[in-house]
């Protein structure tokens, strides 16, 4: 009912309003989402130049993408009917 939050910074608590910890929040999972992102990109060129060093053949899906959101509810919806 309380228009305040408690968050946790390090070792402290502070009490901040709602809407600004909502935003923090989210402006925080985005940062974190496009971080991890990158990281799977670099993943790839790795693991490709690491089979190529081994020579290996390069890794057949692996440069796959996963569908977003919003393909996943196209494709629910076709399947449903």
């Amino acid at each position: 009912p309380s228009e305040k939050a408690m968050v946790c910074f390090g070792n402290m608590f502070i009490e901040l309003p709602k809407a600004k910890t909502r935003e923090m929040l989210r402006q925080d999972q985005e940062e974190l989402d496009e971080e991890i992102n990158n990281l799977r990109k670099e993943l790839r060129v790795k693991v490709n130049r690491l089979y190529e060093a081994q020579g290996k053949p390069e890794l057949k899906g692996f440069n796959l993408n996963p569908m977003s959101a919003e393909e996943m509810k196209l494709i629910n919806r076709i399947l449903e009917g």
